[in-house]
């Protein structure tokens, strides 16, 4: 057992789980972030061929190595990282999800902290993920954007944030057949028990995207129309149905561009000018990011533009769980990320 796992095995414990595969040097960033304050850390991996576990355990961390005989996702590896906690530290309370391309500002985790023991439903908090290099490409810099969601009570979160251990022993931590949109799954159960969560007006990890290519790019938002699809079908009876309206929306808008497209190539010029709601859309996104977000000209171009095509890839992955559940077919993770150099 570690020094931090003594410190931490007290009431009032908090844990920070750490997951990852093939990060290498954004790995190694991660971990010295989380590992700045005194609280017990395990670091999670799924079959990195990089040297990523034994390093971790050289700094004198608890590495859970997950049987890749069995089908891996982050779902998994987040749940088996929170039992490894629990077993270090009984008295757990909170626990810190963060993936292994982020790393932890200095003072989120007594900020995150604070923030729980002052409101009992809370379940969740999480705060502003940003890029550590936006500048590099344009899909960092999409990114960058996506993650700067509003502030204040939500329904969802990503990939890094605090939660309540309690809450989540309660609801049974993820669902480890969610493979795309974990969160945001587990944020939907935890609200349909009565708790909150919450966004803070703080910076919380800064993440590395690496996306320096289209099809990086396209990959990522075929996951995201998988997510989408998954979790909407999965709560499909409840009153809240999560997602839906995203899905309907990707069916709508990708399968209208699919059917003006075939008529207009069937010469058809009155069905061609529907091909004109797209510049329309894009027009009305770029809109709403300069007037509600104060975003720059450009960026808020990109991001819409981005936001139209990005229907046809998410119709991909909506596609592909319509025949995943109808076939049964095992679910496996789409990833976009190109391994660390």
């Amino acid at each position: 057992m570690t020094a931090t796992a003594e410190v931490e095995r007290s009431e009032g414990a908090l844990g920070v789980v750490v997951i990852g595969r093939n990060e290498g040097e954004r790995l190694m960033r991660c971990i010295e972030s989380a590992q700045a304050t005194p609280h017990v850390l395990v670091y999670v991996d799924s079959g990195s061929t990089d040297g990523s576990a034994e390093r971790v355990r050289g700094l004198g961390h608890t590495v859970v190595e997950l049987d890749m005989s069995l089908p891996f996702c982050a779902a998994r590896a987040r749940n088996e990282g929170f039992r490894a906690l629990l077993r270090l530290s009984p008295g757990l309370r909170f626990a810190q999800f963060v993936d292994g391309d982020c790393e932890l500002r200095s003072d989120w985790l007594a900020v995150a902290r604070a923030r729980l023991e002052e409101v009992p439903d809370l379940a969740i908090v999480c705060g502003r993920r940003r890029e550590r290099e936006p500048e590099r490409s344009l899909y960092n810099r999409l990114c960058d954007i996506e993650w700067d969601t509003p502030v204040g009570w939500t329904s969802a979160c990503g990939g890094d944030f605090l939660v309540r251990a309690a809450a989540f022993e309660q609801v049974g931590g993820f669902d480890d057949t969610v493979v795309a949109g974990e969160e945001p799954e587990l944020c939907h159960r935890l609200i349909e028990k009565g708790y909150r969560i919450e966004r803070l007006d703080r910076e919380m990890t800064l993440h590395d995207a690496a996306m320096y290519r289209f099809s990086q790019w396209w990959r990522r938002a075929a996951r995201a129309g998988y997510a989408f699809a998954l979790v909407a079908w999965l709560h499909r009876r409840s009153d809240r149905r999560p997602w839906a309206r995203q899905v309907i929306s990707i069916l709508a808008w990708s399968g209208f561009g699919v059917v003006i497209s075939a008529l207009a190539l069937a010469w058809d010029v009155r069905f061609a000018l529907g091909l004109f709601a797209y510049p329309l859309l894009a027009l009305k996104i770029y809109r709403s990011l300069r007037r509600h977000r104060g975003l720059p000209a450009a960026d808020a171009r990109a991001y819409a533009v981005a936001c139209v095509i990005g229907k046809f890839a998410e119709l991909q992955g909506v596609l592909r769980a319509v025949r995943d559940l109808l076939f049964r077919r095992s679910r496996t993770i789409m990833e976009y990320k190109l391994p660390a150099q």
